[in-house]
């Protein structure tokens, strides 16, 4: 599609439109006389029609909104698609928090606090935040091509304890990374951080759905990771060069850390130039994280059941999941009582009996189909989690 603008006595300007998903915006200066083009401000012109990074408002929560006492562990999730990483540094609460930056648009973020301190941490300890991207939703940036597009990350940070940090891009498929340090310069102040990342003509991000890259934000570090020079060109991944300079959260109980309003563009942009951040609807986000993780559980009234006519022998029943998953999803079956690894018996009024042995699980990418020997009783109820988590 063009716009012509056709001159009052004599020629014409013809403006081509790009033939691109979602919103276009040129904004024009308020001035008089005559408008230079030097004067238009960046045009947002997005190669892609969703955001890259799934859930960056931290609105979906479908594990629970909080986790206490986290020692260690590599897969600590409250928001959907985050997950916190601890290796014997503290001790953390991590919670989906009502607090987001003033007229920003945002309603949750996620929060590590940190309940038990470790001022001194051993070379090989560490505290931080993730999130992965498959391999085929990367492929806009065109990494180790000679065509390969800078990265830009941006987000709104808040945390008791000033000074640096580090945001590192990991490249999982070819074992590279880069890294940028940014800086909390007020305490309990929200901060709006964009940081863009050089592009990388070496090695190409998988064509598949296998775990490809993650942003990772460091919260805490020790030596075996900050005691060489930090990397911020794209090069093999070196332990020591990828934290250095990173402030220890970790050595106080009065610290705190909030993120929200993720996003990650195909570009350069400068706090000025950043596209908005494109907000989802609930139901579409939501949708857009159980690729990943899909739960009934807690929540007795939202049981799966369903009735045979056979009075004895094995019972199974068939469920569709609500989203695709990514991968064939590591299943838990629970019973109404939320006893991991049973069922509810049903008989043919309804009336259910916890703690039956489940016999078999069937997982795949659309479905789950779970069996039991319950003996006389007509039917089986139960709940699930199913993980296909990168």
């Amino acid at each position: 599609m063009a716009l012509v603008i056709k001159g009052s006595s004599s020629g014409q300007i013809t403006v081509d439109v790009p033939a691109a998903a979602g919103t276009n915006t040129v904004t024009i200066p308020a001035v008089t006389g005559n408008l230079p083009l030097s004067n238009l401000s960046h045009v947002t012109n997005r190669p892609n029609t969703k955001p890259l990074v799934i859930n960056g408002d931290m609105h979906v929560a479908q594990r629970g909104t909080s986790t206490t006492g986290i020692t260690s562990g590599s897969n600590v999730y409250t928001t959907d698609r985050w997950k916190l990483d601890v290796n014997s540094l503290g001790t953390w609460t991590v919670t989906q928090a009502d607090d987001a930056p003033t007229g920003s648009g945002f309603q949750h973020s996620w929060k590590a606090d940190c309940t038990t301190a470790d001022a001194s941490p051993a070379a090989g300890d560490y505290v931080l935040y993730q999130h992965r991207f498959e391999g085929q939703d990367l492929q806009l940036f065109k990494k180790g091509t000679s065509s390969a597009e800078k990265m830009t990350v941006s987000f709104w940070v808040k945390s008791a304890k000033t000074g640096t940090y580090i945001l590192e891009i990991d490249d999982n498929d070819n074992s590279r990374n880069i890294n940028q340090a940014y800086t909390i310069s007020s305490a309990n102040t929200w901060e709006k951080k964009v940081l863009t990342f050089d592009a990388d003509t070496t090695g190409a991000f998988g064509n598949d759905n296998a775990h490809s890259m993650r942003l990772i934000w460091w919260l805490a570090a020790g030596t075996t990771y900050s005691s060489g020079t930090l990397e911020t060109s794209w090069a093999s991944t070196t332990n020591a060069n990828r934290a250095v300079g990173q402030v220890n959260l970790g050595d106080s109980t009065s610290n705190d850390w909030y993120i929200t309003g993720v996003q990650l563009e195909v570009g350069e942009y400068t706090a000025d130039t950043i596209p908005p951040f494109q907000y989802e609807s609930f139901g579409d986000n939501l949708s857009r994280c159980r690729r990943y993780f899909e739960s009934t559980e807690p929540s007795s009234n939202r049981r799966i059941c369903g009735f045979q006519t056979a009075s004895s022998g094995q019972k199974c029943l068939p469920v569709d999941f609500k989203t695709s998953k990514r991968a064939n999803p590591t299943m838990i079956i629970f019973d109404e009582a939320n006893t991991s690894g049973k069922l509810t018996t049903l008989n043919l009024g309804g009336t259910g009996t916890n703690g039956a042995t489940v016999a078999l699980v069937l997982a795949y990418v659309d479905c789950v189909t779970v069996f039991s020997n319950n003996g006389t009783n007509a039917g089986i109820s139960f709940q699930y989690t199913a993980d296909a988590e990168l």
